[in-house]
């Protein structure tokens, strides 16, 4: 009997982070890290699970979003869907109708992510493999067939992908035993919320490197004088050696960001992230110039692989930080990969959210063990939060994540927590209305 895809449930889960300040920014004061959890499930009782990750009010919105896709993905065969997860993709990414909403941004494309990435853990489950692995182990033509070149071309052809990943091949194995030895380097950015206090940044800046991590990011872009002193006292703290990222999570005008990033440079800062407007392409590629040889930092916000596209052709950053759920979920983001790689750029990628550090793991490791093969000035972001909610959490040591074993892409919570944190029903959100 054929087996079905029969539901996509999506649930509003929040967690109150913004009681701790936990997440805190420049452009986000005062978050409560949210996710549309997505349960895929089908007539065989097999599950898929995914999330979108979001800050707090609008999640609902969220959750409206991969309900509207819903009717595109219930009733279609099981074997079809995992066959051409290419065409797949393409599917929910190009309705013609659901199309208007972006196209290919925005809440729509996030839910695509969001149910791309539960068919791949469907897929992982069913082989009985963690996503990187999956991937890691699919031909270079199977991968190829994932990637819409229609709008790439210009800057990565199929013949140069399919280069690429053939380069690539004969080394899997070796990698692929180095990574579970191992594990994939990670910086944190849990000593850097804008909203602790010094001491708290002092203390988790030394607690940081006592764990094994050689970089730390500190959120910037409130106040400058706020900015200079905390890098200061970071700096003061983990010594010359650790790399210190900043991160203005898009606060700045183009000018405003070269002028505010100047006293910080006596504090070496290695990067910073998201200086100005995601969208500024070009805005991107003049800071870049002004600011040499202090990185710069973008893409948790990048709308889908055709920006990432320009931004490599314009130059206009060093350091390619792609997102789990941000784009439209695994597929798009191995045509990100190969775009990074054809451009001969690191990508580190974005983990600063619910869920994010566990999905976006098994990205950054195929891209280890199949596209770039190299970790060189390469870490994923970690953040030490909110990890207990998910059945098959992140693992660090000594700096390093550890390769996930369990089958799937690691985004499934735990029943009672979904049930706990549940808007605006929830005991959770029930104890805060009458606090």
């Amino acid at each position: 009997m054929t087996e079905l895809i029969t539901a996509v449930d999506a649930v509003d889960v929040r967690f109150p982070t913004s009681l701790e300040l936990d997440g805190s920014d420049a452009m986000n004061p005062e978050p409560d890290y949210s996710a549309a959890y997505v349960t895929l499930r089908t007539s065989e009782g097999a599950e898929g699970h995914g999330l979108a990750f979001t800050v707090g009010r609008g999640n609902e919105v969220e959750v409206a979003a991969v309900r509207a896709l819903a009717p595109l993905v219930v009733g279609l065969p099981v074997d079809d869907v995992l066959a051409d997860l290419g065409a797949f993709s393409r599917r929910l990414t190009g309705d013609s109708q659901l199309r208007w909403l972006g196209p290919e941004k925005g809440a729509i494309h996030m839910a695509a992510a969001a149910i791309v990435n539960a068919v791949w853990d469907l897929y992982g489950r069913r082989e009985g493999k963690p996503v990187w692995q999956l991937l890691a182990e699919l031909s270079p033509e199977r991968l190829v067939d994932l990637v819409d070149f229609r709008y790439l071309e210009d800057a990565l052809t199929r013949d140069e992908a399919l280069d690429i990943l053939r380069r690539a091949e004969p080394g899997r194995a070796e990698r692929t035993a180095h990574l579970l030895r191992h594990g994939y380097p990670a910086y944190t950015t849990t000593p850097g919320w804008l909203g602790y206090d010094d001491e708290k940044l002092v203390r988790l800046s030394k607690e940081a490197v006592s764990d094994g991590f050689t970089q730390i990011k500190l959120k910037v872009g409130a106040d400058p004088g706020d900015d200079v002193r905390r890098l200061r006292l970071a700096r003061e703290a983990v010594g010359p050696d650790i790399r210190i990222a900043v991160d203005a999570n898009q606060a700045w005008g183009v000018r405003q960001a070269i002028d505010w990033m100047t006293p910080l440079l006596p504090y070496d800062p290695y990067w910073i992230e998201e200086p100005t407007s995601p969208d500024d392409i070009l805005g991107h590629a003049a800071i870049r110039r002004a600011i040499a040889p202090v990185k710069v930092a973008t893409g948790e916000h990048t709308h889908n692989q055709v920006m990432f596209k320009q931004l490599l052709q314009a130059g206009a950053l060093d350091i390619l930080q792609l997102d789990a759920s941000r784009t439209a979920g695994v597929t798009e983001n191995v045509a990100i990969l190969l775009l990074a790689a054809k451009f001969g750029v690191p990508v580190c990628p974005h983990a600063g959210g619910v869920g994010l550090c566990e999905m976006v793991q098994h990205l950054a490791m195929f891209d280890y063990v199949a596209v770039s093969g190299t970790t060189e000035d390469r870490v994923i972001e970690y953040v030490d939060h909110l990890h207990e909610h998910f059945t098959d959490p992140v693992r660090i040591r000594d700096g390093h994540y550890l390769a996930p074993t369990a089958p799937g892409i690691s985004a499934e919570l735990h029943p009672e927590s979904v049930a706990a944190h549940r808007f605006p029903d929830g005991p959770v959100w029930n104890r805060q209305a009458t606090a």
